[in-house]
């Protein structure tokens, strides 16, 4: 039988994949594609929608995930970063959030099989991708009336229960709250989530990943990396990190903080650099893993991968350096846990 997550992370740094939307934009799909036969009457456009490719484009998805796991990932997201009724209202697509997130599951559970038959040494995992939503629970989207907000906690916490319990049907490993600008989004996932574990008498691990927006070291929500891994503490995690927004290289002090400061297993996956004039992503794979070599010459992570403009060859390169060092040792003494 495989090993658990928990026991793989006690023996290695794992490697979580990079961009899936780096990698479908290079498939060129048209709106016809992203239509596909189901929809191609939708009475609206839906090119852009990456989640709904795990209906129409299936294949391709499965091979963004195959590529992943050949370069040396050991955990794929799936592809849902905008699954819930929230983000899916941009198209009109409410209805369809349940069956979006259990079929990306399902895609991503098959792939992770096939390798992990191929290689039981290495068993495979998957995160089920869980975004932050476009929209915020902390901050009012009109400057003119700071009071206001375009959603409410419990708004949040029933549309993240939805897709959690999908993603969950759809075969999941770990359920990963990601890309977190406001704190307060995330606690309604997190409440979701502990719902689900009581009602299914369950036990799913779970990673929380904030982002740094800005060099001011803070979420957008103005939330400090000590002041967001305080503000979660209080859920049982398998992991918590950031993502997005910053290269490696001005990921590394907010790293520190949150190492020094908790004993569960800590993540990064930071963008390949800043972005360039274009909006495009510049660093090469030997630079993104140079860099990365800081966190693990520090001690600082358990689970490394990449985030925009991340490719196969970034996560090869990331996964070969990765494999030289010891992971972060887990369950020691923390200032607070």
């Amino acid at each position: 039988m495989p090993k658990s997550i928990h026991e793989v992370l006690k023996e290695r740094i794992l490697i979580l994949d990079g961009a899936m939307g780096t990698m479908l934009q290079r498939y060129n799909f048209t709106e016809d594609d992203f239509r596909g036969e189901r929809f191609k009457d939708f009475h609206t456009s839906v090119k852009g929608n990456n989640d709904l490719l795990s209906i129409t484009q299936p294949k391709a998805i499965a091979e963004v995930h195959a590529k992943y796991f050949a370069a040396g990932a050991d955990i794929v997201e799936t592809n849902t970063f905008s699954g819930t009724t929230i983000a899916m209202a941009d198209y009109d697509m409410e209805d369809l959030v349940y069956e979006l997130n259990f079929e990306s599951a399902k895609i991503a559970r098959e792939v992770a099989d096939s390798f992990t038959n191929k290689e039981p040494h290495k068993p495979r995992f998957v995160a089920g991708a869980i975004g932050p939503t476009n929209k915020t629970a902390s901050m009012s989207p009109d400057v003119d009336d700071p009071g206001f907000r375009a959603i409410s906690f419990d708004e949040l916490r029933v549309a993240y229960k939805q897709q959690a319990e999908a993603l969950l049907d759809g075969g999941v490993d770990i359920l990963l709250v990601e890309t977190i600008f406001d704190t307060l989004n995330a606690k309604a996932a997190l409440f979701a989530i502990e719902e689900i574990k009581e009602e299914r008498q369950i036990e799913i691990p779970i990673m929380v990943s904030g982002t740094i927006t800005d060099a001011s070291g803070r979420t957008l929500s103005g939330q400090t990396a000590e002041a967001f891994l305080i503000s979660i503490s209080h859920i049982p995690l398998l992991s918590v990190g950031f993502n997005c927004a910053l290269g490696a290289k001005q990921l590394t002090p907010h790293l520190e903080v949150v190492s020094n400061h908790t004993d569960v297993a800590i993540s990064a996956y930071p963008n390949a650099g800043l972005p360039n004039a274009f909006g495009e992503y510049d660093e090469t794979p030997e630079q993104m893993a140079e860099q990365i070599r800081e966190y693990l010459d520090k001690k600082l992570i358990n689970i490394i991968g990449g985030c925009c403009g991340t490719t196969p060859p970034h996560i090869n390169a990331i996964a070969k350096i990765a494999s030289e060092y010891k992971p972060r040792p887990l369950n020691t003494p923390a200032l607070y846990v």
